[in-house]
Formats: C-alpha cells, sequence, structure tokens
C-alpha cells in the first residue's frame, strides 16, 4: 500500500475540517445581497454587517437545503458584525481565541446559495489591535491572502488545526478577518442589548484650521446632552481633550467608543479666542 504523501495528507485533514464546521455555515439572503452567516449560538447567526441589505426580509439557507426566516437582533457597522435571530437548533460553531501566525495557512468555510464552499489562502498579515474607519476597536489586524466572494463574507476562517480565529470580510482591496474576540464581546452586547453603546459629546462640530493647528468649532449644542451639562456653547472652539492637541473632528468621533461612556474629559475651547477649559462626562449616544 502506497504510504500517504504530505500534500495528500493535508488535503485530508482540510477536507476533514472543512467537513466538520461546513453543519454551522449559513448562507444569508438579504434584499439583493448574498452572504455567508455562522451559528453563533443556537438560534443565532453572526454575519457581516456590511453585506446585510438596510432593509427588507432576511432568509437563511441552511447546510441541507431548508431556509428559514431570521430578524435582525442587533447590528454594529463600526466592527462589521451582526446579529441575526431565527427558529431553529443547529450547533453552534466553535470558536478559538487563537491568533493565527504570519504565513500560515487558512480556510475560509463559508456558503453559497446554502452549499458549504471553501477558499484556501495564507495569512498575510497577523498584527496589533487596530480601530476602523468607522471607529469599531478590532482585537487583532488579521489579513487574508485569498480571493473571496461577496457571497463568501461572513464566512469562518480556520487554521490547519481546525479552529475558527475570525469572520473573513470584504476589506479595501483586501481581505480581513474580524478575530473572535471581537465577535464574541460585540455580539454578546447585541444579543442582550441590540446596539453597542457609544460615546456621546452632545454637540454638532465643524472642523476648522487655526494659526497653531486644528480645532473643532462648535455649530450646535443639544440642550440635554453631556457638553451643555458641563457649560459649553455654541461658538466655542474645541482645540484639546486631556490636554491632547485636537488632530480632526473625525478621529475625535473615532474617540468616543463603547469604553468611552461615563468617563470624564478636559476638553479645552476657546471662547472668543480666550482658553477654557470644561470637564465633560461623556454620555451614551441616543439611538437616534
Amino acid at each position: 500500500m502506497t504510504e500517504p504523501t504530505t500534500l495528500s495528507s493535508l488535503s485530508s485533514a482540510l477536507s476533514e475540517t472543512i467537513a466538520r464546521t461546513a453543519p454551522a455555515i449559513v448562507s444569508v439572503h438579504s434584499h439583493r445581497l448574498r452572504a455567508s452567516g455562522f451559528v453563533w449560538k443556537p438560534g443565532l447567526v453572526i454575519t457581516a454587517d456590511e453585506a446585510l441589505a438596510d432593509e427588507g426580509e432576511i432568509e437563511i439557507q441552511l447546510s441541507d437545503g431548508s431556509t428559514k426566516g431570521a430578524v435582525i437582533a442587533g447590528r454594529d457597522h463600526t466592527t462589521d458584525i451582526a446579529l441575526l435571530r431565527f427558529d431553529g437548533d443547529i450547533a453552534p460553531a466553535k470558536l478559538s481565541a487563537t491568533t493565527p501566525a504570519l504565513g500560515s495557512l487558512a480556510v475560509v468555510v463559508a456558503a453559497d446559495r446554502g452549499a458549504p464552499t471553501a477558499r484556501l489562502g495564507m495569512v498575510s498579515l497577523s498584527g496589533a489591535p487596530w480601530r476602523s474607519l468607522r471607529g469599531g476597536d478590532i482585537d487583532a489586524r488579521i489579513e487574508l491572502d485569498v480571493r473571496l466572494r461577496h457571497s463568501q463574507q461572513g464566512g469562518l476562517a480556520l487554521n490547519t488545526d481546525g479552529e475558527a480565529f475570525g469572520m473573513a470580510v470584504l476589506g479595501p482591496r483586501r481581505v480581513l478577518t474580524i478575530p473572535t474576540a471581537t465577535i464574541a464581546r460585540v455580539a454578546a452586547q447585541l444579543e442582550s442589548r441590540g446596539r453597542i453603546a457609544r460615546g456621546y459629546l452632545g454637540v454638532g462640530l465643524q472642523p476648522i484650521r487655526l494659526d497653531d493647528g486644528i480645532g473643532a468649532m462648535v455649530m450646535n449644542v443639544d440642550k440635554g446632552g453631556p457638553s451643555a451639562a458641563a457649560g459649553i456653547r455654541q461658538g466655542d472652539v474645541i482645540v484639546a481633550v486631556d490636554g491632547e492637541k485636537l488632530s480632526g473632528v473625525r478621529a475625535l468621533s473615532r474617540s468616543l467608543g463603547p469604553q468611552s461612556v461615563g468617563t470624564t474629559v478636559d476638553v479645552t475651547v476657546r471662547r472668543g479666542g480666550e482658553p477654557m477649559q470644561f470637564k465633560v462626562t461623556i454620555g451614551e449616544r441616543p439611538e437616534t
């Protein structure tokens, strides 16, 4: 009997890994969009938020070909995680807290109209935590050198031990992975609250250029918001927060993540050219 080669052993191991994961992978169909997802808990599916339509009915198709209606339990644009609720008892996918090594092989197990699909690639970047352009805190920067169709977004990325280390999504000119640590943190909040708390200053800001840097002019103030309570007024120009010069309105907005809610910051403004300081306790952004 011929001894198995290294490649045939790897091939068999990958096939077995995919077969174990496939029953927990689903197709997600929303208004004119198709994506993949995976069962996170019984009756709950996680998918890529960006691949989910903003309105219309949602249907998931299971690996056995059956279809079920689903509703949005919560979604977070900043981390690209959406949680769907459906009536079913499919065994959840097993997620691992492992972070893959640079250069290691990775398999993305997804679905197309319910049928399991797989893509093999390499971890092209495995780095530190980062913040998305929309202000979401991602626990690790993991990029994959793999081709991914739109319908495969939301699939699970596995290492060669069969451990699911994240959800594969399409980023700008690259395939990114939302790590399992981020999924666990965000999905738990979506399950319990339906949303992720975001920091709120209660002001509308307009960037302006100053002689010594960048400022943010307060264009309007929510009368019931944190800034109004601290004494900040329309026309004030914010120049620093906690002693650090402002680098831009967008950077200030991104800093108001979930961890900022309830914290107090020192806000330096210029009013009529004179510097003034206010202590602002960051609130939670209203749903509207």
